[in-house]
């Protein structure tokens, strides 16, 4: 609940910061100047709407789609000895960090990987691939579960939720702001929104789109170290870095957008602004800097 009400108390935040900064750089008064009649204080609340609305809706949803997107099966009754094994270790880790049980299931891949999701982290989702449970160890599997349970304990998905709810606000707000300046201000287009419009709240929509996924995946990146490090801390230092080592030696199929962030392996994009995995060297080197100076 901490979480959900911090949600709302963000979007109302920035709504208002960003209402109140519009007004003291007098942007209001220089569009009044030159013809323009934009409500900025309705154009704010609307981006907000839409910013958080959707990335909110999303997050209710997260785990629905999981199941569905990836074809997990929740274990509900376990039948192999891999499967208590998995449930047991799920268990036990989250007692560890302090969370309820989230519900465990296993998602038909060949290709090695995890991802966690869920609207809070006592509502929660862990999966893990067929092909996870059977190329790695038991040690390695157990790195990645903990990983992932790192992703829930610490509020991840919420936190990427909120970051992902502002920027899209700020993507709402600047692209109609500047669609309507190019309609009123240029086109001079006196009643109702023209063609020009659209065209240019399109194109802008799309360009502030692509700048801002830049800003949402440098966060996914850092919470994966964190992930790393309750993973190392919950099932071993040197089972983490045995890990990752595994993945680094395959290239797997990408998970669905809306789960890659929270994977424990994900093939990313050609630029690494736009991936949201640091590579596996650089996760390993953070392991083993931390292992060198604890010891």
């Amino acid at each position: 609940m901490k979480r959900i009400f911090l949600f709302i108390m963000t979007n109302v935040a920035i709504m208002v910061v960003l209402s109140i900064t519009l007004r003291l750089l007098g942007v209001d008064s220089i569009l009044a100047e030159n013809g323009s009649d934009l409500n900025i204080q309705a154009l704010v609340i609307l981006s907000g709407v839409i910013g958080f609305g959707g990335s909110f809706i999303s997050l209710l949803m997260s785990k629905w789609m999981a199941k569905r997107m990836t074809g997990a099966v929740v274990i509900n009754n376990p039948t192999t000895n891999i499967e208590r094994w998995l449930v047991s270790t799920v268990e036990s880790q989250a007692k560890t960090v302090g969370i309820k049980m989230p519900e465990v299931a296993i998602f038909p891949s060949p290709d090695m990987n995890a991802f966690a999701t869920g609207a809070s982290k006592n509502n929660s989702l862990m999966a893990v691939s067929q092909g996870l449970l059977d190329n790695m160890s038991k040690g390695e599997v157990e790195a990645v579960v903990g990983h992932e349970m790192s992703h829930i304990a610490n509020g991840d998905m919420v936190t990427l939720a909120l970051i992902q709810g502002v920027v899209n606000t700020f993507v709402v707000f600047l692209s109609r702001l500047v669609g309507h300046v190019v309609d009123r201000v240029i086109l001079k287009n006196e009643h109702g929104h023209g063609i020009g419009y659209f065209l240019t709240v399109l194109v802008a929509q799309v360009i502030l789109s692509i700048l801002a996924s830049t800003i949402v995946m440098y966060f996914s990146r850092r919470r994966e170290f964190i992930a790393d490090t309750g993973g190392a801390d919950l099932a071993g230092h040197q089972n983490m870095i045995n890990a990752l080592k595994r993945l680094g030696q395959v290239e797997p199929a990408p998970l669905p957008e809306q789960m890659a962030a929270f994977g424990i392996n994900d093939k990313g994009g050609i630029m690494a602004l736009f991936s949201s995995h640091p590579p596996i060297e650089d996760r390993i080197e953070a392991l083993e800097i931390r292992a060198r100076n604890r010891s």
